[in-house]
C-alpha cells in the first residue's frame, strides 16, 4: 500500500519526487525517503512521519542529480521509523531500491544473504532486495540479469524502482501484484504508483503487467518478461483532467470528491443509458442464459456497493446474487462453476484480496467481471469483462464518489442484463429514468449543508454511534458506519433495524446517537418503530428520509430527493459522507489521510 516515485530526464529529480510523494501520501505516511543519483553516487534523504518533514530537510536543496526514486511508506514489516524508511541500499551501497508490496519469504531471504556474509540492518522485509541484487551482480556482472534472478526469488507481492551507479542513465523497475505505470515525457520519463502522481507531466502511460521489467532512460523505455525476452507495449492515453486531482479550492480532497458527485455520477451514466434506449455496454458479451447465480466479491466499501445494488439484479434479473467479502470468499472453497457470474468491485484495480478472489474464480470456470475506476489496472488485466466507472482520481482515503458511482454502475448493469434476458415493464423504464435523473437530485442534496454541519458539532465528542436500516437503508447504514469509523475514530456499528430487539438496544442509553435510515415506503413504519424505541431510551436520532413520517421525537431529520427505494443508496449516503465530514473536522483531524488507513490495499 505504500507509493513509489521516479523520474529520469533533465529536470532537478527532487522536486518531480516530493510532488509525486504528495500526491501518493493516501498510500501510506508512516515514512518517506528520497535516493538520487548525485555525483555517481547514491545519495539518500529519508524521515519519519509525513513527506513534509522529508519536504523541509535542507539537504534535498544541495541535491541536483536528474534521476531519482522516492517512496513514502504504509508500515507492514518494521515499525514506522527513520531506519524503516525507503530507500533501502545493499551492503556496499552500490543498489538503491523503492519497494510496495511485501515479500513473503524474506526471512528465509535474508537468512540466506547473512550466510553469505551480508548484513541486514532494518526490520523491512525490502531490505533483502538491493542486497540480492548486489549478490547475483557479483556472479553475473550484468545488472539486468541480477535483478532478474532477484525477482524470481521474491515470493509475494512486488513494485520496484533500482537505480546504481554503475547505471548511470537508467532507471529499472519490475512488478508483480502491485500498481506501476510509467509516464511518458518529452527527453523526461516518469514512474509512479498511480496516475494522478504524474498527471501534471504526462498523459501517455504504459502499464507493466505482472513478472515483467522496464529498463527507463530518459529517450527510451524497453520492456522485458521475467526471462528477459523484450515485450512490446502499448502507449494508453488517461483522459483525466490533472486539475481534478487537486483541490480546487475545496479545504479537504474528500469533501471536494463528495461535491464532485453530479459530475461522476453523470459521467458513469455516460452513454449506457439514454431515454426509451436500451442500455449499452461495449464489448459486454455474457451469455445470461447459462447462468444461475452471480456473486459480487469486494472490500469495504466497494463491496458496500455490492450489498447496495444486489436488491437490482435479483428484481429485474430473477438470479440469486450474494455478496461476500474478497478476503473471505478466498478461503471458504464457494460453490462456483462455469454457470457462475462473479462480479468484483475494486475504485484503484489493484485491491490484492479482491484480485486473488478473482484469480479463484477463473479457476473455477467461472466468468469473472470487473468494475474499477482506473484504467489499465491489475485487475482489468486478469477478468474476462472489464465496466469503469468514470469517477476520476479519487485522492481522500475514504472513499465516497467512487462508492456512488460503482452504485450507479452497477445499477445500470442490472437493467443491461434484465434487458439481454427479455425483460420489459414500465417498471424497468422509469427505473431508467430514475437513474438519469440522479445527478440532479444530488445537487440539491449539496445545495444545504447546514443542518448537517449543526448537528455534527453537537455530537462529535461522542464515543459510540449506530446507524440502522431496513433491506437497501441497512446497505447505506453499513456504509455511513465505516465513513465515521474510519476518518472520526468514532466507533460506530450498522445493524438492520429489526434486528435491534435481538441484542444491540442493549447498548443504547441516555445521549447515544443514531442515526436512522428511512426511504422504503414498504418499510418506513417499521423503521420508524425501531427509532422509537431508541428514542424512549435516551437516543439522540438524526433520520435521513425522503418519506412522509409520522410525529417523531428526533433530533434532525434530513430529506432526500424521492426515487427508487433500489436507488436510494446514491442518495441517502450523501448526506452521510458530510455527517462524517464534519464530525472528524470538529475533532481537528485529517479527513484525508486517516490514521493506520491507505488507499490502495494492495497487499493482504
Amino acid at each position: 500500500m505504500c507509493g513509489i516515485v521516479g523520474y529520469i530526464g533533465t529536470k532537478k529529480a527532487v522536486p518531480v519526487l516530493i510532488k509525486g510523494l504528495l500526491s501518493l501520501e493516501y498510500r501510506g505516511y508512516d515514512s518517506s525517503g528520497i535516493c538520487v543519483l548525485e555525483n555517481n553516487s547514491l545519495e539518500v534523504v529519508k524521515d519519519k512521519g509525513r513527506v513534509k518533514n522529508l519536504e523541509e530537510n535542507p539537504i534535498l536543496n544541495t541535491l541536483n542529480g536528474n534521476i531519482g526514486i522516492a517512496h513514502t511508506r504504509w508500515a507492514t514489516h518494521g515499525i514506522p521509523s527513520k531506519e524503516n524508511a525507503h530507500p533501502h541500499l545493499d551492503n556496499s551501497k552500490t543498489f538503491a531500491v523503492v519497494h510496495n508490496g511485501i515479500i513473503e519469504n524474506y526471512t528465509d531471504l535474508r537468512n540466506f544473504l547473512e550466510n553469505k556474509g551480508y548484513t541486514l540492518i532494518s526490520q523491512t522485509d525490502t531490505e533483502v532486495i538491493p542486497n540480492l541484487i548486489s549478490y547475483y551482480y557479483s556472479l553475473e556482472n550484468d545488472i539486468l540479469k541480477a535483478i532478474a534472478k532477484t525477482i524470481k526469488d521474491l515470493k509475494g507481492s512486488y513494485a520496484i524502482e533500482v537505480i546504481s551507479p554503475l547505471l548511470k542513465d537508467k532507471i529499472i523497475v519490475a512488478r508483480k501484484d502491485s500498481p506501476l505505470v510509467i509516464g511518458i515525457g518529452n527527453g523526461e520519463n516518469f514512474i509512479a504508483s498511480d496516475i494522478p502522481a504524474v498527471l501534471n507531466y504526462t498523459n501517455k502511460f504504459y502499464f507493466l503487467d505482472d513478472l515483467e521489467i522496464s529498463v527507463i532512460s530518459k529517450n527510451s523505455i524497453e520492456f522485458y518478461d521475467i526471462d528477459l525476452n523484450k515485450v512490446e507495449k502499448d502507449v494508453k492515453d488517461i483522459e483525466w483532467d490533472c486539475a481534478s486531482s487537486e483541490k480546487n479550492g475545496f479545504e479537504d480532497y474528500m469533501l471536494k470528491e463528495i461535491f464532485e458527485q453530479p459530475t461522476s455520477i453523470m459521467e458513469t451514466i455516460g452513454s449506457r443509458l439514454k431515454p426509451n434506449e436500451k442500455c449499452y455496454f461495449d464489448d459486454l458479451k455474457i451469455d445470461l442464459k447459462d447462468i444461475n447465480r452471480i456473486y459480487i466479491v469486494a472490500c469495504g466499501t466497494a463491496m458496500h456497493a455490492g450489498i447496495a445494488a444486489k436488491y437490482a439484479f435479483e428484481h429485474f434479473c430473477k438470479i440469486p446474487v450474494e455478496v461476500d467479502m474478497a478476503s473471505e470468499f478466498r478461503y471458504r472453497n464457494p460453490l462456483i462453476d462455469k454457470h457462475t457470474l462473479c462480479i468484483f468491485i475494486s475504485q484503484s484495480g489493484e485491491t490484492a484480496d479482491t484480485i486473488a478472489a478473482l484469480k479463484l474464480a477463473k479457476s473455477l470456470g467461472s466468468k469473472t467481471l470487473a468494475v474499477v475506476n482506473v484504467i489499465g489496472s491489475s485487475i482489468t488485466r486478469v477478468a474476462d469483462y472489464t465496466i469503469y466507472t468514470h469517477a476520476g482520481p479519487e485522492i481522500a482515503v475514504a472513499s465516497t464518489k467512487a462508492y456512488t458511482a460503482q452504485v450507479v454502475l452497477l445499477n445500470i448493469l442490472a437493467v443491461y442484463f434484465a434487458e439481454i434476458l427479455g425483460y420489459s415493464s414500465k417498471e424497468l423504464e422509469d427505473f431508467k429514468m430514475e437513474i438519469l435523473e440522479l445527478p440532479d437530485k444530488v445537487k440539491i442534496i449539496l445545495e444545504d449543508t447546514s443542518k448537517i454541519q449543526e448537528f455534527a458539532k453537537e455530537v462529535y465528542s461522542q464515543k459510540d454511534m449506530f446507524f440502522i436500516g431496513r433491506n437497501t437503508d441497512y446497505a447505506v447504514s453499513m456504509e455511513a458506519s465505516l465513513k465515521l469509523k474510519e476518518i472520526s475514530y468514532i466507533h460506530s456499528e450498522a445493524y438492520a433495524a429489526g434486528e435491534l430487539k435481538h441484542g444491540p438496544i442493549a447498548l443504547i442509553e441516555n445521549g447515544t446517537t443514531v442515526i436512522g435510515i428511512a426511504t422504503n415506503p414498504n418499510l418506513v413504519e417499521k423503521t420508524i418503530s425501531n427509532l422509537e424505541e431508541v428514542i424512549t431510551r435516551g437516543a439522540n436520532v438524526m433520520i435521513v428520509t425522503n418519506q412522509e413520517l409520522p410525529n417523531i421525537n428526533s433530533k434532525l431529520n434530513i430529506e432526500v430527493p424521492k426515487c427508487n427505494p433500489m436507488l436510494s443508496p446514491i442518495l441517502s449516503v450523501i448526506p452521510l459522507q458530510l455527517f462524517s465530514y464534519y464530525i472528524a473536522k470538529n475533532k481537528g483531524l485529517d479527513v484525508d489521510k486517516p490514521r493506520n488507513l491507505a488507499k490502495s490495499v494492495t497487499v493482504e
